[in-house]
């Protein structure tokens, strides 16, 4: 298959067929086992593999930008909340050090977002109808006990919950 390496077409195959990717795995070849998950549309597979990128990505101001254009180009909502995180947390060592010229506009929202979830932040899961602040974890969960798709950026999966939220409540009228 042109364009994914030997190694990472077997694990991918290997997960496909009922295997486990292991954690060393998922953190040594994260990147291209979410290019190819993401290629072949295996959505366990790339969230198993965005989960080991967060966790073993270190945020710099540095790094920030571009870590930030890779993950919203993939749908990593998760890698994308981390880096929204450090961003908020970091205000002032990003401001004047980093240029935004290059982020798409969309992104803007959820920087503002991250702010304004920074100054909510009180530990409580965010209510039904403030799915703006909820954070991308608690998205997940409740698109996947509805039995819905929750693979894609933040406003795809809001836009989803509100609309299953919507019909649901249409139904029972």
């Amino acid at each position: 298959i042109i364009g994914v390496e030997p190694y990472v077409f077997k694990t991918v195959m290997y997960f496909c067929y009922g295997g486990t990717v292991s954690e060393e795995d998922l953190s040594a070849n994260a990147k291209a086992i979410i290019e190819a998950a993401d290629r072949f549309g295996i959505v366990s597979l790339k969230l198993q593999a965005e989960a080991a990128l967060a966790e073993q990505t270190e945020v710099t101001v540095d790094n920030m930008l571009d870590n930030l254009l890779y993950a919203n180009s993939k749908n990593l909502a998760l890698f994308q909340e981390k880096i929204m995180d450090f961003a908020a947390e970091n205000g002032d060592k990003i401001v004047g050090n980093v240029s935004f010229s290059s982020v798409p506009s969309e992104l803007i929202s959820d920087i503002l977002t991250a702010f304004a979830q920074g100054k909510k932040s009180n530990g409580e899961a965010a209510p039904e109808d403030d799915l703006a602040f909820t954070r991308v974890s608690e998205l997940r969960r409740r698109l996947h006990e509805k039995g819905l798709c929750f693979d894609g950026s933040r406003e795809t999966m809001i836009a989803l919950l509100r609309e299953n939220t919507e019909r649901v409540g249409n139904e029972s009228v």
